[in-house]
């Protein structure tokens, strides 16, 4: 518990370098338009050397994630506000993208599911409550959990980055400020320093950018790194609406030559499952066949081409 009481004591966090305030927008109010756009776009650009900064890191934290599902593991963003909206942005999209288990990614946010859409801004001042919310998901040895807190003192994901690192969970935390460490161990810190704000305090700015884009890296090289991608197509999507029916038929026809209506036939043939339809027609083997060779190279369509 001393760990929770240290973060509720923090009640001054104006040394916090994404609470101070910019000295390239102090006149921002005075401005156009236009220059008012110019502002923000410039300090967006340096959001991306502050995430390259941290690209070893995040690597080690891939390889973390790719670790864990091979076990039979899950990953778990946690994070209250605009970052806990983010993790579960980046863990909704996986599913039709990768044709993923929705179960072995998934986003916690303070305040639960309303949170997402309304802003419940007490919730995060919680830590039990984190850690309830990591009980009630089960949390073990083979998970990762991803502690998402651009200030870095935000005590609901504290307290489930706590109770996570009690169930052995590997446990990432991640901040975009150099101040800012738990008070206990955690496996792996990325820490995108993006500055101070255009608007002070408004993290939901350049850290959320930040944010944003190490998530897509997170989850992107994971995919590709258990098979989701060949070269550099989404070859196990989901084909469940007109718009991905379209871009599975499309990869098939880009893999193999086929046209279009031959790419229909084969998406059909292999049961919406471009990847068993790019073997069937590379290969010239039926469905079973396919199906078999791939799950004996752990779903990687290079392995069984080559």
């Amino acid at each position: 518990m001393i760990t929770f009481t240290l973060i509720m004591e923090m009640k001054d966090r104006s040394q916090l370098l994404t609470e101070q305030r910019n000295p390239r927008t102090l006149n921002i109010d005075c401005k156009t338009t236009l220059e008012i756009i110019d502002a923000i776009n410039a300090e967006d650009a340096r959001v991306f050397t502050a995430v390259h900064k941290e690209r070893e890191h995040i690597a080690k934290a891939v390889d973390l994630i790719v670790t864990a599902f091979k076990d039979g593991g899950r990953l778990m963003y946690v994070g209250a506000g605009t970052s806990g909206r983010l993790g579960i942005l980046d863990a909704s999209e996986c599913p039709p993208t990768y044709g993923s288990d929705p179960g072995i990614i998934m986003g916690i946010i303070a305040g639960g599911e309303r949170a997402v859409f309304q802003s419940i801004e007490g919730a995060e001042d919680f830590p039990e409550n984190g850690a309830k919310d990591i009980q009630q998901k089960e949390v073990n040895h083979r998970d990762v959990v991803v502690g998402i807190t651009t200030g870095g003192t935000t005590p609901y994901v504290m307290g489930a980055l706590f109770e996570a690192k009690k169930r052995n969970a590997k446990t990432i935390f991640l901040c975009c400020n150099k101040e800012t460490t738990p008070h206990f161990d955690v496996d792996i810190i990325i820490r995108p320093i993006t500055g101070p704000e255009v608007i002070t305090g408004s993290t939901r700015m350049k850290a959320g950018t930040a944010t944003k884009l190490i998530l897509n890296m997170l989850t992107t090289a994971t995919m590709i790194k258990i098979g989701k991608v060949y070269e550099n197509l989404m070859v196990d999507l989901r084909a469940t609406n007109a718009k991905l029916t379209d871009r599975a038929e499309r990869i098939i026809m880009t893999v193999t030559g086929v046209n279009r209506e031959d790419a229909k036939k084969l998406l059909e043939a292999a049961f919406g499952n471009a990847k068993v339809a790019i073997v069937m027609q590379k290969l010239g083997i039926d469905y079973p066949e396919a199906k078999k060779r791939l799950d004996a190279q752990g779903g990687f369509v290079r392995k069984v081409l080559e």
